[in-house]
């Protein structure tokens, strides 16, 4: 099967540069795995960029059969180069074009990546998160927050511009300074002192909920996954422990809750629900990544691998369960192990 990769590396291939750029991209060793995987199940692959020269790029790697049906897919990595919701850009050329494409939905990612949006849809449907406001300035009202706070930008991932505050005299600082640099608001939630642990999901009508993950923070004074961890640039790396160590009721808690995020943001595929245990041992969701990491060592093919899987069957399972939603069957050549159902 002809499968693209789509990836965002070159970031001039638009016509102007206009609103706010990207600051995260999937690294060209991870992009170049994910190939590799798609090639050793026989998939003939193309890498290309998602900028405004995809959609030609695609077509003539994979036009549409005589009947007018799609070729092939893409497998998306393209988190965007500018502007806002940048995850929903490349998938909304691909619905336009009418290419079948890996991962969420444009409107999936676009509740996924507002994490204010995302914790709205959450508290209404009756998942736990933690009480939270949104800020400009950081001398609205803070209500009943309770410090310590934990803020961040509105619509980043990879813990970029993460900050926990004691104090309400540091708030105006923290949250101009988010605004300045992201240009968009701050998220202010209360931070829920406890542990850390991740939910991977894979699959569509069916979930299956793959081993729960840990974040180990030892004895370290800043307990929170900070962009220095993720880029293992940190003196104090925390540990991923998988699976994690926690009773049947909690873990059945968890799954049941993540599964119940998963729904309500309008997820597919695969994605992952980040929770905090506080010490009662009442799970909150701190958010959701509909386009989860695939880094070696992130905590997604951290949890495929204990279930089982090798970086390349993960792939492949993947894109089988995309394909799967569209067409109703399996790639040919590529079975599906069963599921717990959701």
């Amino acid at each position: 099967m002809r499968i693209a990769v789509v990836r965002n590396w070159d970031h001039t291939g638009v016509i102007n540069r206009f609103g706010q750029s990207c600051p995260e991209e999937y690294d060209r060793e991870t992009v170049e795995k994910v190939e590799a995987a798609l090639q050793e199940c026989g998939h003939e692959t193309l890498l290309c960029e998602g900028d405004k020269g995809l959609l030609a790029a695609l077509e003539r790697f994979m036009p549409p059969d005589p009947q007018g049906r799609p070729s092939g897919m893409v497998f998306n990595t393209a988190q965007g180069i500018q502007g806002e919701y940048r995850y929903t850009h490349v998938p909304a050329m691909l619905e336009m074009a009418g290419i079948p494409y890996i991962g969420s939905s444009p409107l999936g990612h676009a509740l996924a990546h507002d994490k204010a949006l995302t914790k709205r849809l959450l508290r209404d449907s009756g998942v736990p998160t933690p009480n939270f406001r949104v800020m400009r300035r950081g001398t609205e009202s803070t209500g009943d927050l309770r410090f310590p706070v934990v803020v961040k930008p509105r619509q980043e991932t990879m813990s970029l511009g993460l900050q926990l505050l004691e104090a309400p005299g540091q708030l105006k600082q923290a949250v101009e300074g988010i605004v300045d640099q992201y240009g968009q608001d701050a998220l202010v939630e209360e931070y829920i002192e406890g542990r850390e642990i991740y939910v991977a999901l894979l699959g569509n009508e069916e979930l299956e909920v793959l081993p729960l993950v840990e974040q180990d923070f030892g004895d370290r004074k800043t307990r929170m996954f900070t962009w220095e961890d993720k880029m293992h640039i940190s003196d104090e790396e925390p540990q991923a422990i998988c699976p994690a160590q926690i009773g049947s009721s909690l873990a059945k808690m968890l799954e049941d809750v993540a599964i119940a995020a998963f729904r309500v943001c309008q997820c597919r595929d695969f994605a992952r629900v980040d929770f905090r245990i506080d010490r009662s041992g009442q799970p909150f969701v701190l958010e959701i990544n509909s386009m989860p990491g695939l880094r070696t060592t992130s905590m997604y093919p951290v949890a495929a691998r204990t279930a089982g899987h090798s970086y390349s069957s993960m792939v492949n399972r993947i894109l089988d369960v995309a394909h799967v939603r569209y067409f109703g069957i399996c790639i040919p050549g590529q079975g599906s192990p069963p599921h717990r159902k959701a």
